[in-house]
């Protein structure tokens, strides 16, 4: 499992994002700038002091649930006796801000087969300045998983960040409502044909249908 150069990889690109001490807003991340890690991301949003949803979720989150995870809450990815742990993890990135690094393992089913994984959280501020969303990603040796997997969290790492006040950037940082962003016609990216300008992650206009796309909007209030 080769999750340490993905998560370094979202790492750096969320740096990159970085204007001076701020933290990212959420619709400055591109996709083209994750390609590589699609399958892997995802955003979540806080709806309540240890709880956040996911908003976005790559293929490879769909694959573990064994269902469209997008709306979900994120601690359906974890036994019950990680929640508190993983609550604890996302108070720690929204509110210091942190970066926060989980070692995972998946819960023992009966003998059946074990799996690592490693996830990292990213903070992000949503459109009224508060760090309220996050980027993630999430990297296991999971494959050709056949039931629902729930991992523990059997290590963690924390890091804060430096972070100036919104109001210090507000002037400097345009606001765009993730609601009611630009759309295109494709859920695909690099093939050729130039978006609209778009300074965050968007959804179809018209329902997909087929293969669930990597990364989809989830509509909700800012």
């Amino acid at each position: 499992m080769k999750s340490a150069p993905a998560l370094r990889q979202a790492e750096a690109y969320w740096t990159a994002l970085r204007d001076g001490n701020s933290i990212p807003r959420r619709t400055q991340i591109d996709p083209r700038g994750l390609e590589n890690l699609l399958e892997y991301a995802f955003i979540i949003e806080r709806i309540a002091p240890g709880i956040a949803r996911f908003r976005l979720a790559g293929q490879h989150l769909t694959q573990l649930i064994g269902m469209e995870v997008r709306g979900m809450p994120m601690s359906a990815l974890f036994t019950s006796r990680s929640r508190p742990n993983v609550g604890a993890a996302l108070e720690q990135v929204f509110d210091t801000p942190a970066i926060v690094d989980l070692t995972l393992h998946s819960e023992d089913r009966f003998g059946g087969p074990t799996f690592s994984a490693q996830m990292i959280l990213l903070p992000l501020m949503s459109d009224y300045g508060d760090v309220s969303r996050a980027l993630g990603v999430l990297v296991s040796d999971a494959t050709d998983v056949s039931d629902t997997i729930r991992f523990d969290v059997t290590g963690t790492n924390f890091r804060a960040v430096s972070h100036i006040e919104p109001s210090d950037i507000e002037a400097a940082a345009p606001s765009v409502s993730e609601n009611n962003l630009p759309v295109k016609n494709s859920n695909s990216y690099g093939n050729g044909s130039e978006p609209k300008p778009n300074p965050g992650f968007n959804e179809p206009a018209e329902p997909m249908k087929g293969r669930v796309p990597y990364l989809r909007l989830v509509k909700t209030d800012s």
